[in-house]
């Protein structure tokens, strides 16, 4: 399903029919394309936004890479027909939903996640699987893009906002003037300005109802090394260790992915 013409929503089916293998939500497979002339399989990495409970397909949030030349693997993707021949490879990766602290109690504090652009789709997986098994867990999930119209997933997350009081959708748009943006009505900017205080708390305090704090949140952040570092930047200040720091007893507030699909 295309969002825009350089933004879609993938699925893949295996060949054999066969169910999709375990995987947990967060994780990513690697894709592959062997091109005419060449003898080996080529592979890009991409998350996995469908959840582990889902074992029809694997779906993937994938945008085209079109500057400053067109990118050879998206394009293919972009092209692809149905019943084409896609390799893939089992999932993998360490960017799964944390729900133990360093000291193997349960971490029980509300998962703030932040995104830009395609940095959603593990989130995705994240939200979808958190539901299939009925947590009770308090999620946030902050989506910063350019358009209103690459607010993948927008319908389904403003649904289970409204049915879970549990779940907070906070989207936010860069470039609410062009037309790819219009009739939209929510927060402008990039989507660490829900993190800046204004006056006394930040948007995201404001939808929570709280302080936020890394006694009460556990940040996961997926997006481009700019998004990360902003983020970043707001939260160091206010006590918060990512998993690149962590603190001599190995615990941590932020968890961290590049993502520059």
């Amino acid at each position: 399903m295309h969002l825009t013409p350089d933004l879609a929503i993938l699925r893949m089916q295996p060949e054999d029919g066969g169910p999709i293998p375990d995987f947990k939500a967060g994780q990513f497979t690697a894709l592959g394309f062997r091109f005419p002339g060449e003898d080996r399989v080529t592979y890009r990495a991409y998350s996995i936004s469908s959840p582990p409970e889902e074992k029809r397909y694997f779906e993937f949030y994938i945008k085209w890479a079109t500057e400053p030349v067109k990118g050879k693997f998206t394009s293919a993707l972009f092209n692809m027909k149905r019943d084409d021949v896609l390799y893939w490879r089992r999932p993998a990766g360490a960017f799964t939903i944390e729900d133990k602290k360093a000291d193997g109690t349960i971490d029980a504090r509300r998962l703030v996640l932040v995104a830009s652009g395609t940095g959603v789709a593990p989130f995705i997986s994240y939200l979808l699987h958190l539901k299939n098994i009925g947590s009770k867990r308090k999620t946030v999930l902050l989506h910063g893009v350019r358009y209103a119209k690459e607010l993948g997933y927008r319908d389904i997350l403003k649904k289970m906002a409204l049915e879970d009081g549990l779940f907070k959708y906070l989207p936010t748009v860069s470039r609410p003037d062009h037309e790819m943006s219009k009739g939209w009505k929510g927060s402008t900017g990039r989507v660490e300005t829900l993190l800046a205080a204004k006056d006394a708390s930040s948007q995201l305090e404001d939808a929570v109802g709280e302080k936020v704090t890394p006694e009460n949140s556990l940040f996961h952040i997926c997006g481009y090394q700019g998004t990360i570092d902003a983020v970043i930047s707001i939260l160091s200040p206010l006590g918060f260790v990512t998993n690149r720091s962590k603190r001599i007893d190995g615990s941590f507030d932020v968890k961290i992915e590049t993502y520059g699909q």
